[in-house]
């Protein structure tokens, strides 16, 4: 009886834990993904570069979430197939509409020219190009020196004429490298308005022409003045300083003249050192002599006091 009652006591112990662990795994489960419809979109397969054309081996697949809609995504490939590249992507991101050129705009180069811009080539070299960094996706500031006969008298003069441009290409490579090496390339591609375009052909053929590298957020247009050779030999040196120095610098300049003025200016001659008369010497203590009086049987004891001829004689000089 007991053996019988303690086998259906191990036999219910064992469908109930089978019961909790198909309960414990189906909640897991439900967890880790979750009930919700799911949708399919295109995405790359690898990384994509700028004006490259799409191709089937560049594509695929992938879940997407459809309480989370991606605007301008594909859900076929043969809708992206063939299309051009304006925007880099990398493996495993959406492919988007924003991304790829028109339908019939072809692929390459020109694609990634947006529309109502212009893309000028400008020739460098290791200076102009400074040092290979000028690299696509950098900024940089086109500088412009020359002389022109209507203005300045013919002397040279520079200038920046373009500022905070967008380099499209350096060389063939349209792409930056990850590195961030320097490309010795003797080409580099901007991306300007047409505008700036007709200002880079002029200043190519009537000047020289300079990239000045600068960092890319900062997008500021400083507009500087032109500065003249003669400015940079002349005492008053072309380059602006911050205010607080030009202020210091302006203050001394004032203070100048009225240093060399003083300087200049003799000192007036000391007033004549009087000799102090020396204080007269006393004169001497007069002589005494004592004259005994004898009368009958009293003695007395007279005090003269001898007169000194040589003090008057003296006064006579004086006087005299």
């Amino acid at each position: 009886m007991s053996r019988t009652r303690m086998l259906m006591l191990a036999v219910f112990a064992l469908g109930l834990s089978v019961l909790v662990t198909a309960l414990a795994y189906r909640m897991l489960q439900n967890r880790m993904n979750p009930a919700e419809d799911m949708t399919r979109i295109v995405v790359a397969s690898h990384k994509v570069g700028l004006g490259a054309r799409l191709a089937p081996e560049d594509l695929r697949m992938a879940p997407w979430p459809m309480a989370a809609p991606l605007q301008g995504s594909f859900q076929s490939l043969a809708d992206a197939i063939g299309r051009g590249v304006i925007v880099p992507m990398t493996a495993n991101e959406p492919v988007l509409e924003s991304k790829l050129a028109p339908r019939d705009g072809g692929a390459g180069f020109t694609v990634a020219i947006p529309e109502g811009m212009r893309a000028v080539a400008v020739k460098v070299n290791d200076v102009i190009g400074v040092a290979g960094f000028v690299l696509p996706g950098t900024r940089v500031d086109v500088i412009a020196s020359g002389s022109s006969e209507q203005s300045n008298g013919g002397t040279d003069t520079s200038k920046v004429i373009l500022e905070n441009v967008q380099v499209l290409s350096a060389g063939q490579n349209i792409d930056q490298d990850v590195n961030g090496k320097p490309q010795n390339v003797q080409v580099v591609t901007l991306l300007v308005t047409p505008e700036d375009a007709q200002k880079l052909a002029l200043a190519s053929v009537d000047g020289r022409l300079q990239l000045a590298l600068r960092n890319p957020m900062d997008v500021k247009y400083t507009n500087p003045p032109a500065i003249r050779r003669a400015a940079l030999y002349s005492s008053a040196s072309g380059q602006q300083l911050p205010p607080g120095v030009a202020d210091k610098q302006q203050n001394a300049k004032d203070r100048k003249p009225a240093v060399r003025k003083a300087r200049q200016t003799p000192p007036p001659e000391p007033p004549p050192v009087v000799a102090a008369a020396p204080a007269p010497q006393p004169p001497p203590p007069p002589k005494k002599v004592n004259v005994e009086l004898i009368l009958g049987s009293q003695a007395k004891t007279l005090t003269f006091e001898e007169k000194q001829p040589e003090v008057k004689e003296t006064k006579k000089e004086e006087k005299q």
